[in-house]
């Protein structure tokens, strides 16, 4: 078997131009959230449910400040804990999750968060998506494909999944992108969402990516009714 066998579907040829184009428009992508440890990043994460990252830096300074690791964010009272996370929205739930996840830490991981996707996923509040995160930017390793509501969006926009549950799109993505540009991808695809391809009004006639979606149309937009709830991530906030 000789090297023409290994033919790369039309799918993923697609997708790795629209990764190609991704990278071209957004070159500087990368985690927007402010940390400066795991522990650090893993709260962030939680607190970014249904809550802009700016938000979420604006929280996270005072909140770091009085509970700067797992063991003081493990014994903090959780009534001053909700009250420093509120702004960020289901701040009982996420104040909960994170004390819960970080008890864990200390007493199951030597207070280390875990550089494992079956370890994170033990932890109180944390599904694929905040581990994927934790995972690539914390330890640099590229165990899948983050998939928030952007994401989910625009890969059904451009045709990439047929899926709707995120860990079916994650791994069709899995299957089309390579393994290091696995985290970026995402993060230029939700640097995209909110510049371009947005929910209610996407700009396709300004969408570098036009030529390659099945569903933009340049004389009238976007064919694709958001059918996503945008207010519901069931990750952190349930």
């Amino acid at each position: 078997m000789g090297s023409r066998d290994k033919k790369v579907s039309p799918l993923k040829q697609r997708a790795l131009e629209i990764l190609a184009r991704l990278k071209r428009l957004y070159p500087d992508a990368t985690c927007s959230l402010n940390y400066s440890t795991p522990v650090q990043l893993l709260v962030a994460t939680i607190l970014s449910a249904q809550c802009t990252d700016e938000r979420v830096n604006k929280v996270t300074p005072a909140l770091f400040a009085k509970f700067p690791d797992a063991g003081s964010l493990a014994i903090a009272d959780l009534v001053e804990l909700e009250s420093l996370v509120r702004s960020t929205g289901f701040y009982r739930n996420k104040a909960k999750n994170i004390q819960a996840a970080c008890r864990m830490i200390v007493t199951e991981f030597d207070s280390v968060v875990p550089n494992q996707m079956e370890l994170l996923l033990k932890l109180p509040g944390v599904a694929r998506k905040t581990a994927n995160v934790v995972l690539a930017h914390a330890y640099g390793i590229n165990a899948g494909v983050t998939v928030d509501t952007h994401v989910k969006r625009l890969c059904q926009r451009l045709g990439l999944t047929e899926h709707t549950d995120p860990v079916r799109i994650e791994q069709d993505l899995m299957g089309l992108l390579p393994q290091p540009d696995w985290e970026n991808w995402s993060i230029r695809l939700i640097y995209h969402g909110r510049a371009i391809c947005k929910a209610r009004s996407p700009a396709c006639v300004a969408c570098e990516l036009a030529d390659l979606c099945p569903c933009c149309e340049s004389a009238s937009g976007c064919r694709v009714s958001d059918t996503s709830n945008p207010r519901i991530d069931r990750e952190t906030v349930e």
